[in-house]
């Protein structure tokens, strides 16, 4: 205790050992021994008006009133702290409500007090013995991370504990770097880092949610912004690091990590961030026998000649849907909300945690049920298993029944070999669903063991299953009851085509003053329709001398498109 005894004993503070280390003035270094000399005599909160009180007796001029800054000062140096009911506002709580409040020792002043420093001396820099040992080092960094992001964002202006733990943690990172380089043993989360190349932030960003996975507490650090927190020292560096956990990062992109996107209380998403289950076990179990080689279902798609695999590249925000239907589709992502997933199993709803849902998208071509179909799956992070259902018709009696079979067992067996959950989109279904026959010939007792196949399978389908259709007045109601979302897809009314416009046309035509957006839109066209006027006017306009989109193109193009002067093919959706 040779710090504290010489801090409480000495006639001029400034003679202090510990001085130099508080880096503020004379009287506030008194104001501290005061305190001090409280603390050791059993008082371990001390009233301010007390304190000042005894330092700078009343003589009327309330001379103890002025020095109030000098403690605030204190407790933004990181050396008193705000005890009782305010523990929780700190550095926030006013200079004036300071007077009838009690304050303590920090821990960090209390630890300079016995020790006579701040500084960390970290063990010899050995080679690490395994990778427990590597990571206990990580996760104490980590930890040192956390607490600067605390400080920042509860009490920005304490800078001086910032730097002390800026040092502890250079020193902790040296010494980390250090013991890597000495270590002959694999480390699998160095090995990591160096075969995905990954930078600094994208390193504490992995460390974090693995930090996360062995600890199994709350999961308060996987959600977006906190990690942003963590990583960024202001508020340009958060919007710059966004780009780190975003589509096409690195991190994403290479399947490192990877979220899942809930809705909030106030209708907005917020993402909670994992390490993906191959690369965690392979960290948390390095010892272990590493099993088979993952079969991906872009290598077993090759195989088989039903499915066509599709990557979706648009969300549901890249989709103008009637509100109704937005909504209908968000209540399935909501199912992969973990309290969400874990109450329906509670309740003997659901017996997995996969996401079940089959819907039936029914409308005229061009409404944007295909693109709906992929941008769902992207929400999910699924991939797409697209069959057009008109190949299933063979001239062979007894073949379409076969087929029928083989969509979901083909299905199946993708599915289990590459252990991934892809959503299965059966498009132009018409001829599935439509109303079974009556009649006695053998082309329509063909047609309803078909159906019935058909029916048996969807029946025990587990998964995401997609459905579309033009027509929905034939619908047989043994598959209504079969579908747990029959959405609509309807013409754009026109505010719907204001904003598929809005999000169709070139750029170079958004900016150009000839073109009124509101005008194109008054024709009723579907989304499909809108996308090949774009297309075939972008075309003309290409071709001239003076490249320059006027609405009279447009114009000509939708007139053209109404008549059906030209190509009757329509591209699906509302892609742009």
């Amino acid at each position: 205790m040779e710090y504290l005894i010489d801090f409480i004993k000495v006639k001029d503070i400034t003679k202090a050992k510990i001085y130099s280390h508080l880096k503020c003035s004379k009287d506030e270094a008194e104001i501290l021994q005061n305190i001090v000399k409280k603390h050791i005599e059993g008082s371990s909160e001390s009233l301010v008006y007390m304190v000042l009180n005894e330092i700078y007796p009343d003589n009327g001029e309330y001379n103890y009133v002025q020095k109030l800054p000098m403690v605030k000062n204190l407790l933004h140096l990181g050396w008193l702290s705000i005890s009782s009911l305010f523990e929780s506002k700190s550095i926030d709580v006013s200079t004036l409500e300071l007077i009838n409040s009690s304050v303590t020792l920090s821990p960090s002043f209390q630890k300079l007090l016995e020790e006579g420093t701040l500084e960390v001396e970290l063990p010899e820099s050995t080679a690490y013995s395994d990778h427990l040992e590597y990571l206990r080092d990580q996760f104490s960094r980590i930890e040192i991370y956390q607490k600067i992001a605390n400080i920042r964002e509860n009490y920005p202006d304490n800078s001086l504990s910032i730097d002390r733990l800026k040092n502890r943690l250079k020193l902790l990172e040296t010494r980390i770097n250090e013991r890597v380089t000495s270590t002959k043993n694999k480390l699998t989360v160095e090995e990591l880092f160096s075969k995905y190349e990954l930078k600094q932030k994208e390193q504490i960003i992995f460390l974090v949610l693995l930090k996360e996975e062995y600890s199994s507490e709350i999961d308060s650090l996987r959600e977006m912004n906190n990690l942003i927190n963590l990583i960024s020292e202001n508020d340009y560096d958060k919007i710059k690091n966004r780009s780190l956990l975003e589509e096409g990062s690195t991190l994403i992109e290479k399947e490192i990590i990877d979220y899942d996107e809930m809705l909030t209380a106030f209708g907005g998403v917020s993402r909670s961030f994992f390490i993906e289950e191959e690369i965690l076990q392979t960290i948390m179990h390095p010892n272990k026998l590493k099993k088979s080689e993952k079969i991906t279902i872009d290598t077993l798609i090759k195989e088989q000649e039903i499915f066509e695999l599709v990557t979706p590249k648009t969300t549901l925000k890249d989709v103008v849907l009637h509100p109704k239907t937005d909504e209908l589709l968000k209540g399935v992502l909501k199912q992969v909300d973990k309290k969400v997933a874990k109450r329906l199993k509670e309740w003997g709803i659901k017996t997995n945690s996969n996401v079940d849902a089959k819907l039936l998208f029914y409308g005229p071509p061009g409404t944007g049920k295909t693109m709906t179909a992929y941008s769902l799956a992207k929400n999910l992070k699924r991939k797409v298993l697209s069959f057009d259902c008109s190949k299933i018709l063979s001239m062979y009696v007894g073949e379409s029944e076969k087929n029928v079979r083989k969509i979901f067992d083909t299905y199946n067996d993708l599915t289990k070999k590459s252990k991934s959950h892809p959503v299965l989109l059966l498009n132009e279904a018409d001829q599935f669903l439509s109303s079974r026959t009556t009649g006695g010939s053998g082309s329509d007792k063909m047609h309803n063991q078909m159906q019935n196949i058909f029916l048996e399978q969807i029946e025990k389908f587990s998964g995401i299953l997609i459905a579309t259709t033009n027509l929905l007045e034939t619908l047989d109601s043994a598959f209504s009851r079969r579908f747990d979302y029959k959405i609509e897809f309807s013409k754009p009314n026109l505010e719907q085509r204001v904003k598929l416009w809005a999000k169709m046309l070139p750029k170079v035509a958004l900016d150009s003053k000839t073109v009124n957006i509101e005008e194109l839109a008054k024709a009723n066209l579907s989304g499909g329709q809108i996308s090949v006027v774009v297309k075939n006017t972008a075309i003309k306009v290409a071709i001239k001398d003076e490249p320059t989109f006027e609405n009279k193109d447009f114009l000509e193009e939708i007139q053209r498109e109404i008549k059906g002067t030209f190509g009757e093919e329509k591209k699906m959706g509302f892609e742009f």
